[in-house]
Order: C-alpha cells, then structure tokens, then sequence
C-alpha cells in the first residue's frame, strides 16, 4: 500500500531502518514505533518507496478533530 503523505513515507522508512537492524528499535517513536509492530517488511518497503512527488506533508484527512 503506498503512503498518502510524506510524513507516513518517513515513518514508514525509520520503522523499515529498525527492521533491517540499521537503527534501534527503542529510538523509534509514534507512527515509527506502531508502523513497526504491526506490518512486515515488504510492506514497510512498499509504503517507504512511494514516490514522494504531489504528496502532502501530512494527510489532513486522516486527523480526526475532538
């Protein structure tokens, strides 16, 4: 599943790093830490390597406001 915003890419690629074992899994945080609990590396890879061109920084759409 590709990512809907930079932000996600990024943590999605930070999450991918620890699984690799080229970062500690404690420095992971937020997104990070849960992209990398709960999904395998191929989808880490696939989620990471989206093309970065006319996505938001952030995807307002997933913000849900209380």
């Amino acid at each position: 599943m590709p990512a809907k915003s930079q932000a996600q890419q990024k943590a999605a690629g930070a999450a991918l790093s620890a699984k690799k074992g080229d970062t500690k899994v404690r420095d992971l945080k937020g997104a990070s830490k849960s992209m990398y609990d709960s999904m395998s590396k191929p989808e880490l890879e696939d989620m990471a390597h989206t093309s970065r061109s006319g996505k938001p920084q952030h995807n307002r759409a997933s913000r849900s406001h209380h």
